[in-house]
């Protein structure tokens, strides 16, 4: 019999448990999004008006990455309906383009290396980076009115954006441009040193229209004197730029900024604007990073956003990293500091690997003391019970039930179903023939551990038991020995894979 003429008959359409990743789960997207939690799900996401930090460590599958999705979720609803409170999202989960500009930028060729010489700051930068950008494309692709910011905030948007913008959309000069015009921040005749050099430049024009008799060849040469005089002022100030930029791409190791770009940019800042500020320079000091990113709420704050919260997750995929778990604690570690972790008006929310967990344990007292875990809202693990896991089979079973049509056939999908009400749609205990008890069924599931492992143990159990029987003689709940077997089958499978996990 076929898979589909057996989920059919018990009211479902598609396979529910075909996809094993939240990333690509579209069945998890748009009909259990909002429907269906982790037991922890409080305790992780907290209050969107009052940010907080959330440490959760959990194996391949176990749903770091679902909770990811539906903090995004949740936080856009709260946003919709709190226009004037709303927070803004940071999703740092792609760790590549900042270490390969980080290994370039210390010139190692080792990544224990690399990873030995990544701090805090760079983790700053990185989030500064992606906010930064997030924020310039809100304002340059939406037409905010940038008036609500006084004069001090349009030049720390300003100087955040020369500093920070990553965009590969268009030259970051063009954006920045752009962006100073929206602002009205210092209009290009406001400029002193162009005042000074045009100025000169012009009267010496003038004066020769005037008197033609200087332009005889012994006077004209003393004639350029004031004109390289009245450029002098710019000359100084481009090599002051050029000075600062040059020190500020040594600083931002896992960005690769356009010198000439930033040179171009930071021309526009009066030199006492850009001495009495922070900038990430050579020095490698987090201090400067906190004034910055206090600069960056600030803005935020004025257009509406209270609170800002960082989701942190897939810190095992870069390339760099390879699932080692020895540098996935060199790159994570120097985040858990207290006081980037507790800073006010930000939530951070560290989605990790359970096998991070075991390196946590065996830290000191002086970690410790740095790191406070124990004010974290730690989650360690992310656990499924088989309850849980039944009731999550149950639920995606109802997510994808359709409605009875007149002919007694499956239509479409039923309006009726309430994923809280036990007694609505269909149900994994009528899929199993009741020889396998509840509390096996649930221990078996148990058994599984996560949800990835569940939907790819059910998808088998499915398929075996559709491959064990015909069209014409379709059996409609798995039998217990269809069960037993395959369930043996994938512990089997289940327990060679953690075994070779850990070989490597």
């Amino acid at each position: 019999m076929k898979t589909e003429q057996f989920l059919r008959h018990h009211g479902i359409k598609g396979n529910p448990f075909s996809e094993e990743d939240a990333q690509t789960d579209t069945v998890f997207k748009r009909r259990c999004m909002d429907t269906i939690h982790h037991p922890a799900w409080n305790k992780f996401f907290g209050s969107p008006a009052d940010p907080s930090t959330a440490l959760v460590f959990g194996e391949k599958g176990s749903g770091k990455t679902a909770l990811r999705l539906q903090a995004m979720s949740e936080i856009e609803a709260y946003n919709q309906a709190n226009p004037g409170e709303r927070v803004f999202v940071i999703s740092y989960d792609d760790f590549n383009p900042y270490l390969d500009h980080y290994r370039q930028a210390v010139r190692a060729g080792d990544t224990g290396e690399v990873l030995k010489r990544w701090q805090l700051q760079d983790h700053m930068d990185a989030i500064l980076s992606l906010g930064v950008t997030q924020l310039v494309d809100l304002l340059t692709s939406e037409k905010i009115d940038l008036a609500t910011l006084g004069l001090d905030q349009r030049r720390d948007l300003l100087l955040l954006a020369a500093l920070y913008d990553a965009s590969t959309g268009e030259p970051i000069e063009k954006r920045w441009s752009r962006l100073r015009r929206r602002s009205g921040f210092r209009p290009l005749w406001s400029r002193r040193d162009l005042q000074i050099g045009f100025g000169t430049t012009l009267v010496v024009l003038l004066l020769l229209y005037l008197f033609p008799t200087l332009r005889e060849t012994r006077i004209l040469p003393w004639l350029l004197v004031p004109i390289l005089v009245g450029w002098l002022y710019w000359g100084w100030r481009l090599l002051r730029a050029d000075w600062y930029a040059r020190d500020i791409r040594k600083g931002l190791k896992v960005l690769n900024r356009d010198g000439s770009a930033l040179r171009w940019e930071l021309l526009w800042f009066k030199p006492g604007e850009l001495g009495g500020q922070p900038l990430p320079t050579a020095a490698r000091r987090a201090e400067e990073r906190y004034e910055l990113l206090r600069k960056f709420q600030g803005v935020l704050s004025t257009l509406g956003y209270a609170g800002i919260i960082v989701l942190i997750d897939r810190v095992d995929e870069p390339q760099q990293i390879e699932g080692d778990p020895r540098k996935m604690r060199a790159l994570i570690w120097p985040l858990l500091d207290n006081k980037f972790l507790r800073h006010p008006g930000i939530g951070v929310k560290l989605l990790l690997p359970i096998e991070l967990a075991y390196y946590l344990e065996k830290e000191d007292k002086e970690f410790y003391d740095r790191a406070r875990p124990d004010k974290l809202n730690m989650i360690k693990p992310l656990r499924w019970t088989g309850p849980s896991l039944y009731d999550l089979a149950s639920d995606r079973l109802k997510a994808c039930a359709v409605a009875p049509s007149a002919n007694g056939e499956a239509g479409g999908h039923a309006p009726g179903i309430d994923p809280d009400d036990a007694s609505s749609g269909p149900r994994l205990r009528e899929m199993v023939e009741e020889s396998v008890s509840d509390d096996s069924l649930k221990d078996a599931l148990g058994n599984l551990r996560t949800p990835r492992h569940l939907f790819k143990f059910l998808h088998r159990l499915i398929e075996e038991h559709c491959h064990r029987h015909t069209e014409d003689q379709p059996k409609w709940a798995v039998d217990s020995d269809t069960f037993r077997t395959t369930f043996q089958a994938y512990m089997r499978d289940l327990d060679a894979f953690d075994r070779g996990y850990g070989h490597g």
